[in-house]
């Protein structure tokens, strides 16, 4: 049977940090007691009618252009009729097919659309919900209801479930970068689905689809695409054939129940918003979008690989702004020190320590300046002092902060140097110590060095270069 190659696409609600609801003036909120930000417009009295709320669509613009997507000249409101308790009309105010957005891209995956629209009011199920008869009860808070929402879907270009959880974090720290929303899937500012699939590898058509809904961080994403991909591959192989579905994965067990059939787009008799005017962004309001944008993630991510960074250690820090600044701050500092040297300190070294003395500020709240690491990088990479000596000046700068050069003094952590005669000396007293380990390495095995390095170091304490002990040793072996 042929390899069959995962299939995955993402659609993305964003929640908009906005004052107030999209078709309302009933403020936001996120904790309050139920049912106390409503008024005739969001509970779809007979009569109102919605009136857009301009910032969700500056904010949406803002999107748009972070996501390098074309902005349609004209767009429309659609009514997505659909009759749930958590939607009083019994259609949801959105856009169909004239989006605000589309033809994007964000690193490798491209956006298929990004459209305005309304967030449903929040269900509570509360007992023994599920019988007709039993004392459980569902209940609903209208709170939320009529918040804005950007809704991002993408091309199916994602090829695993790991991709597409670093995908969906690269798309969350890109919003949050914009504020335009906390992005904070704890509170539902970021709900992610996952449309998922398999086809054989090389093949362009795409698999039945079933779409994972609402999950609410970005390892349980992980964990429910991988057990929808198990479970779509076991069923095929075993000649059965996937049915297009809603699933619903439960991370306690990690078990997948279905919710329903998959709903297509004429399930929701879509037809044009009469009650609203259509959307025509200016070249002004572009032009202001544009503008708004700070440094993005994925261009931060290219702009540091270009610098030689490894791709890995740019990722880490372009996701977190503040320590991206203070990299840049150190590395600008550290004077003959190449940029990718000073970003392996900030994200290994750095993040190790500060985890190491229970400290939650990051890189850039610490006591450790970037002036002051940058010059602590400086004396390992000159040999002033060895790499191990770095990592104790290190931990002290986390706890007090101050001077590298004045740390090595106090501590007496300056690097021994071979030129003075004194670390060959301790080099040939600790080969001749270790005879058995000595005719191991002229034997041809490299890692028996370790028995003489070691004695070296804890002779030394680790003010010796572990490079230049591993030269002397081999030199007096003949090596």
């Amino acid at each position: 049977m042929a390899e069959l190659e995962a299939v995955i696409g993402l659609e993305i609600h964003v929640q908009l940090a906005t004052k107030t609801k999209m078709f309302c003036g009933c403020e936001l909120s996120f904790g309050d007691e139920p049912n106390v930000h409503t008024c005739p417009v969001c509970l779809a009295h007979p009569g109102v009618l919605p009136v857009p709320n301009e910032q969700a669509i500056l904010y949406a613009l803002q999107i748009a252009a972070a996501l390098e997507c074309e902005v349609a000249p004209r767009s429309i409101f659609h009514r997505k009729n659909y009759f749930y308790p958590d939607n009083p009309k019994a259609y949801q105010i959105s856009q169909y097919d004239i989006p605000l957005a589309s033809n994007g891209r964000l690193g490798e995956i491209r956006i298929h659309r990004a459209h305005l629209e309304e967030d449903a009011a929040k269900m509570i199920h509360v007992g023994e919900s599920g019988r007709i008869h039993g004392s459980g009860a569902s209940l609903v808070d209208f709170n939320r209801g009529g918040t804005p929402l950007v809704e991002i879907v993408t091309e199916p270009d994602l090829r695993g479930a790991a991709e597409a959880a670093e995908w969906a974090r690269l798309l969350r720290e890109t919003v949050r970068q914009l504020g335009v929303s906390d992005v904070n899937m704890e509170e539902g500012s970021l709900r992610v689905d996952a449309n998922v699939s398999v086809r054989p590898a090389g093949s362009e058509e795409l698999g039945t689809k079933t779409e994972l809904k609402n999950m609410n961080s970005f390892r349980f994403l992980q964990r429910g695409v991988e057990a929808e991909l198990e479970r779509q591959r076991e069923l095929i192989a075993a000649g059965g054939t996937v049915e297009q579905e809603t699933l619903h994965f439960d991370p306690q067990s990690g078990s997948l129940t279905s919710l329903r059939s998959k709903e297509e787009a004429h399930d929701y008799r879509y037809f044009p918003e009469p009650d609203l005017v259509p959307l025509a962004p200016t070249e002004e309001m572009l032009r202001d979008a544009r503008e708004a944008l700070p440094e993005l993630p994925a261009v931060r991510i290219e702009r540091y690989v270009g610098d030689g960074l490894a791709r890995d250690v740019a990722t880490v820090l372009a996701t977190d702004p503040e320590t991206a600044d203070y990299f840049e701050r150190a590395a600008t500092a550290a004077s003959g020190v190449e940029a990718k040297t000073v970003a392996i300190w900030v994200t290994g070294e750095l993040a190790a320590a500060l985890r190491q003395a229970d400290s939650e500020t990051g890189a850039a709240g610490s006591k450790v300046s970037p002036e002051s690491l940058a010059a602590l990088v400086a004396l390992v990479q000159g040999k002033k002092i060895s790499h191990g000596s770095g990592k104790t000046v290190l931990a002290a700068l986390v706890a007090e902060g101050g001077d590298p050069a004045a740390i090595v003094e106090r501590e007496g952590l300056a690097g021994m140097s071979s030129e003075d005669g004194e670390l060959e000396s301790i080099v040939a007293a600790a080969v001749e110590a270790n005879p058995e380990a000595a005719e191991q390495i002229k034997a041809g095995n490299g890692k028996a060095i370790g028995a003489i390095v070691g004695a070296v170091m804890r002779e030394t304490k680790g003010r010796a270069d572990g490079g230049e002990v591993t030269r002397l040793i081999r030199s007096q072996l003949g090596l």
